[in-house]
């Protein structure tokens, strides 16, 4: 346990992101010291986070990804493309890929959100903007210091500079076919890796 030289803080400053915002557990180590060290009406930087999600068409990504198994060195691996198929990516997207409009689907308020909210589930609605395919779902975050005098937000949105955390590529089994004005709706589940909590 660690023991500071004060017994409150008035500020806590962490980098705690990772991808897919909640990805490595980070946060719960900083709600451990806001809770323990920071002082009633203390700061907190970043102080709210967003996470965000839209649909993708990425026919030509996706075969070039999960495609490969299909002929590795003479062998059928398409086994192998099954499963990857439902694992994560961490990669930049275009943002003329996206086919729907994004919908925030977590807002946290960093001074107060508690460990157990950072298991979540959550609807959504994606309105298609154009006929086309979707492929995948994006999902991106984006926080911020209100508190600062500026109101700095870092964005990790497709179109926005790239940053190291990148976007997280949730891919479909099939793609959709989607036409203009179509919703696409759904329910996203977020929990801890019982292994790696």
């Amino acid at each position: 346990e660690v023991e500071l030289p004060v017994e409150k803080v008035d500020i806590i400053i962490s980098e705690w992101m990772g991808y897919f915002l909640m990805f490595e557990s980070m946060l719960d180590c900083v709600l451990f010291a806001r809770d323990k060290w920071l002082r009633p009406g203390g700061q907190m930087f970043p102080d709210h986070a967003r996470l965000y999600m839209a649909g993708i068409e990425d026919a030509d990504y996706k075969e070039e990804k999960l495609g490969f198994w299909r002929h590795v060195r003479g062998f059928d691996l398409s086994p192998v493309a099954e499963l990857a198929i439902g694992e994560p990516l961490s990669d930049i997207v275009d943002a003329a890929t996206m086919v729907t409009e994004s919908q925030c689907i977590l807002q946290m308020d960093l001074r107060e959100v508690t460990c157990a909210e950072l298991d979540f589930s959550a609807p959504f609605a994606l309105k298609v903007l154009r006929q086309d395919f979707v492929h995948a779902l994006v999902v991106w975050f984006d926080v911020r210091f209100d508190a600062s005098e500026s109101g700095t937000v870092l964005s990790t949105s497709p179109g926005m500079p790239d940053t190291h955390w990148k976007q997280t590529v949730l891919y479909l089994t099939e793609p959709l076919v989607v036409f203009e004005n179509d919703v696409i709706v759904g329910r996203i589940g977020v929990r801890k890796n019982g292994f790696n909590p």
